[in-house]
């Protein structure tokens, strides 16, 4: 299933320049009950039972589109006693799937133009740097102050030190969009960024990695603390050569293109699927259900991204070809005599998909915007009235 979805998503890679965005994501499914169906620990304290979810989500690093999903592992964590995690090869830990991740959007997305895996800070492990495939750039929020070569050569220092100790390099205004507790707010971000030489771990590493690592560190940080919440500070560890601070600026938009992840996650477990209240005792059939979900999901999030018509996708990123004429005879039903009660998009384009999805799934195209839900509905509807078509009664 998900192997299908990464060939459809490589196709429209073709020629783009692309963010491979990783994450993870625990599916919290119960406590005793779940236990006792055989689900694993998620979350901390050890009371909490389900599954874990790693997507890698191809967009498209201009215009922020998500073209679909790379790739996707849904697993169940084994009872059993382990060997303590520093005694565990990388390949032995769940940490293996971060370099899987990036392996598999070298090999999938192989016809974009440029590739650039996008991770937070769970992902920051020498390891992932020094495996990462040659037609893939990282940038990888870091956690670790790590050792380093000074550019001197003539010491040791330590990473985070050595970007605080470095002066400002430019400052520029963004926005920071709204999150569950966070408001959207503008705000103003101070640049440093230098290049870094990483010395290989002390402990374990595992010696046929190379001794030292060339990478650039960009650091971030809000110039005043906003009214809630915490200041912005993302120390970026990347291996796309940075000598500007154009260049630099360039690192933090395509970490921005993150939050997409996010938003994707919300959508399966609140805004769209509420896949954590399905009821389902055995792990096998709920890890099924989780993978389809999510690829369904992804296309939710796409429509929800292209309703206003402001990224420019063609209906192809998210819909086959047959389903062109479906729409399009629909859209026609659905249609009202006045301007605002028709469809204002190009045929071709996802917006226009967006609009009859969204009035199939309720939304009457006077007031507010369609959201996930409304999105998740008429997909449905859309897929009942395609399977109708394909009976050729």
């Amino acid at each position: 299933m998900s192997q299908h979805a990464g060939t459809l998503t490589g196709g429209r890679a073709a020629g783009r320049d692309v963010v491979a965005i990783q994450d993870t994501s625990e599916l919290a499914l119960g406590g005793r009950r779940a236990a006792a169906a055989g689900y694993g620990i998620v979350g901390k304290g050890g009371a909490a039972r389900g599954l874990l979810l790693h997507p890698v989500l191809a967009v498209e690093a201009g215009s922020g589109a998500l073209l679909g999903v790379v790739s996707m592992q849904v697993w169940n964590r084994a009872e059993g006693v382990r060997a303590p995690r520093r005694q565990r090869e990388t390949k032995a830990k769940e940490s293996q799937r971060w370099i899987d991740g990036a392996r598999q959007a070298g090999a999938v997305l192989s016809q974009a133009r440029s590739i650039t895996a996008v991770s937070d800070r769970e992902s920051d492990f020498y390891e992932l740097f020094a495996r990462r495939p040659a037609n893939v750039e990282l940038i990888v929020r870091a956690c670790q102050n790590r050792r380093i070569e000074t550019p001197a050569q003539e010491a040791e220092g330590l990473l985070f030190d050595f970007i605080d100790g470095q002066p400002g390099q430019g400052r520029f205004a963004t926005t920071i969009p709204a999150a569950p507790g966070r408001p959207e707010r503008d705000t103003e971000l101070a640049l440093r960024f230098a290049p870094v030489t990483l010395r290989r771990p002390l402990h374990r590493a595992d010696p046929t990695l190379p001794e030292t690592l060339d990478l650039t560190l960009v650091d971030v940080r809000e110039t005043s603390a906003p009214a809630a919440g915490q200041p912005i500070h993302w120390r970026l560890l990347t291996t796309h050569p940075v000598a500007t601070g154009p260049q630099a600026r360039r690192i933090v938009d395509l970490y921005r293109q993150r939050w997409t992840i996010e938003e994707f996650f919300r959508t399966l477990k609140t805004a769209g699927f509420d896949i954590e209240a399905a009821d389902i005792g055995e792990p096998q059939a709920m890890i099924n259900l989780t993978a389809a979900a999510a690829i369904a999901a992804v296309t939710i999030k796409q429509l929800v991204q292209a309703r206003d018509g402001t990224t420019d996708q063609r209906l192809g990123d998210a819909f086959e070809p047959q389903d062109q004429p479906i729409l399009e005879a629909v859209s026609a039903r659905l249609e009202g005599k006045t301007q605002r009660q028709r469809n204002p998009h190009p045929k071709a384009s996802l917006a226009f998909a967006a609009w009859v999805i969204a009035r199939l799934g309720g939304w009457t195209g006077y007031y507010g915007k369609p959201g996930p839900k409304v999105m998740r509905i008429g997909l449905d509807q859309f897929r009942a009235i395609k399977y109708g078509a394909s009976l050729g009664l």
